[in-house]
């Protein structure tokens, strides 16, 4: 009697499904998988054995057989006294007694799967809700194309050879990747059975909170926002959450899922807001005079010169904000103290903290989530988080200026590019170099060597190229006294120096600060947007510049002037007009420009640069974390 009232109620969503598809316009029963199928010859069938098949991904049948005999959901559209409906309670009092445990037969293609024995074992486990079912499973393999969904697919049939995992599905490319390797696997490690086991209970847990929140109203996907979170949470921290814990960090966490939803996740800062706020609007208390400023470093001020700068940046908030700022700083903080040293700046105080390299971000999201009265900012580019906000300088814009210099000042058209980490933003440094040296000398070839690459000697390298002007570090720390910076001409062992790039952390610093005292900062976030906020100043904002030495001739000087008040302006982008990089053409209107999406994660080089980006596995040790954070294989942005 209580399966005929089953009967009854899954008859009920079957014909309710049914009909708001038809409203909708969309086909009311189940999918046939011979209908979708490309042509036979072109695709290869597998045998994948006994496999527990997720029931959400069990979508319709193989043949066109029993398709109309259920709505699109596998609930049955028969009425109740026919011979359909008689076995369908048959099947359902097995399960409410015994459990159906015989497999069904089924098709996979494209990570959906299609019955070919078993519909109604299906539609009553669906019923009563069950997550999984035994099926004997033929993977149907398609030809491989360039379209979006194809390639994560195949990206899926290499994880699921690893794993044997086959209920987590993304909407991004690059994505399954990702999760191999923040469940802390090497790429083509295999899963053990603990492995996957571990990843169940965490992985249930989180979509069951997910879910049960509203997951399933946003557009991403739950496998989507789960890489999200474990991009936040170490995920080998998660395995003893309970529930309730894992619901709070979900709920935390929204804004994070939220954020995905977003086509392109970031929206890029290119100058500081001029926009105010009303003076009684301001986000910090009018009862607190005094800011009181965090700074975690890396490094140390005497070991790094990234770190030095921003140890000037520091001092500059110092001297401008005498009354107004008060600050503190950590140095020599690694991955293994960088939580802790957030907390004690929050426990010393701090209502602002700057965390100074791309591999704190982990650590500063997790941070402001659990302290939101707490603005972090972190210094990188192109990161999507919504928790903290990031910053970084367009120093493309000198660099194209120092390009220019070179090429004016090179006798054999040999230039010397020295860079350090291949990251986003820096390839641009790159390539705006080169683009200068081009635009003054069309002779000029740019010799390009990294200092983060294992078993070379960057500086031979330039000798035995007979390279005569070098783009070599930025800055340097006074312990160093060296000469080997900045752009300089080779003349036998000594440098000769010609400019030098200015990142200007002080004034980066201070304008930010400013947007906080006057109430800007809040006029950033448009509340009709999830993006992610980055602050990307240049030249305009003040932040960066060129400094060009006394061995510069004057009309070189003048040259330099002239190009900078053209980027000043606005009037010049250094990306624009035709550019060709080693493989072709980038750009082929002479009137357009790149977008600023497009500096950043560009992953080419211009046509004039001799050299290439190494890949992971050439850099040094110490160059893969900062790398695998900001390379430029991250590209959130497109």
């Amino acid at each position: 009697m209580i399966s005929r009232e089953d009967y009854a109620k899954a008859y009920k969503a079957g014909k309710k499904e049914y009909q708001a598809r038809l409203m909708r316009g969309e086909k009311p029963t189940l999918e046939i998988l011979d209908e979708i199928l490309p042509p036979r010859g072109s695709y290869s069938e597998i045998p994948l054995g006994l496999v527990q098949i997720p029931m959400d991904q069990i979508v319709g049948t193989k043949t066109g057989g029993r398709s109309s005999a259920f709505a699109a959901n596998f609930m049955p559209v028969i009425r109740e006294h026919s011979e359909f409906a008689a076995k369908w309670v048959s099947l359902c009092s097995s399960h409410e007694n015994e459990g159906i445990r015989e497999p069904i037969k089924a098709y996979e293609y494209m990570n959906k799967f299609y019955v070919e024995e078993g519909n109604k074992r299906v539609s009553v486990l669906k019923y009563f809700e069950a997550v999984s079912i035994p099926g004997i499973v033929t993977r149907i393999l398609p030809p491989r194309t360039n379209e979006k969904e194809n390639k994560i697919y195949y990206e899926f049939v290499d994880f699921y050879d690893l794993s044997g995992i086959n209920y987590i599905e993304f909407s991004k490319l690059g994505s399954f990747a990702k999760l191999q390797e923040a469940v802390g696997k090497e790429q083509g490690e295999k899963w053990t059975d603990e492995d996957k086991l571990n990843f169940s209970s965490i992985y249930s847990r989180f979509s069951a909170e997910f879910e049960a929140k509203g997951g399933k109203k946003l557009s991403i996907t739950t496998g989507d926002a789960f890489l999200a979170f474990i991009g936040i949470y170490n995920y080998q921290s998660l395995v003893d959450k309970t529930r309730n814990e894992m619901k709070e960090l979900v709920t935390k966490s929204w804004e994070e899922f939220c954020l995905r939803e977003e086509d392109e996740t970031i929206e890029l800062k290119m100058d500081p807001s001029e926009e105010k706020a009303p003076l009684l609007n301001r986000l910090l208390p009018l009862s607190s005079p005094k800011l009181k400023i965090g700074f975690i470093y890396e490094k140390t001020t005497t070991s790094s010169a990234w770190t030095y700068g921003h140890e000037l940046g520091r001092l500059h908030l110092e001297e401008t904000f005498p009354d107004e700022v008060n600050t503190i700083y950590y140095e020599n903080i690694n991955q293994d103290s960088i939580e802790k040293a957030i907390a004690d700046a929050i426990g010393e105080g701090c209502n602002i903290i700057f965390t100074t390299t791309p591999t704190f971000v982990k650590a500063s999201v997790k941070a402001a989530i659990e302290n939101p009265n707490v603005k972090i900012l972190n210094c990188s580019l192109n990161t999507s988080h919504r928790y903290v906000r990031n910053y970084y300088a367009r120093m493309h814009e000198a660099k194209f200026l120092m390009g220019a210099i070179a090429g004016a000042m090179t006798e054999n058209d040999r230039l010397g590019y020295l860079a350090d980490y291949p990251l986003q933003g820096s390839i641009a440094n790159i390539n705006a170099f080169a683009m200068g040296a081009k635009m003054i000398n069309p002779r000029a070839e740019v010799y390009l060597e990294w200092s983060t690459k294992k078993d070379t000697d960057s500086m031979e390298n330039f000798r035995k190229n007979n390279v005569s002007i070098v783009s070599g570090k930025d800055m340097v720390i006074p312990e160093e006294a060296s000469r080997f910076f900045g752009l300089y001409s080779l003349e036998g062992d000594y440098p000769r120096s010609l400019a030098m790039p200015l990142w200007h952390w002080g004034k980066f610093y201070e304008r930010l600060i400013r947007t906080i005292m006057d109430g800007t900062w809040k006029y950033d976030d448009n509340t009709a947007s999830k993006k992610a906020i980055n602050y990307w100043w240049g030249m305009s904002a003040g932040v960066i510049d060129v400094i060009c030495s006394q061995n510069l001739p004057i009309g070189t000087k003048r040259l330099v002037e002239l190009l900078k008040g053209t980027i000043l302006s606005g009037e010049f982008n250094p990306f624009s007009g035709i550019l060709y990089s080693q493989n072709g053409v980038i750009l082929n209107d002479p009137n357009s420009s790149l977008t600023p999406e497009e500096i950043v994660t560009m992953d080419w080089l211009a046509e004039n640069i001799i050299g290439d980006i190494p890949k992971m596995g050439e850099l040094q040790e110490e160059a893969k974390p900062v790398t695998a954070q900001q390379g430029i294989e991250n590209k959130p942005l497109v």
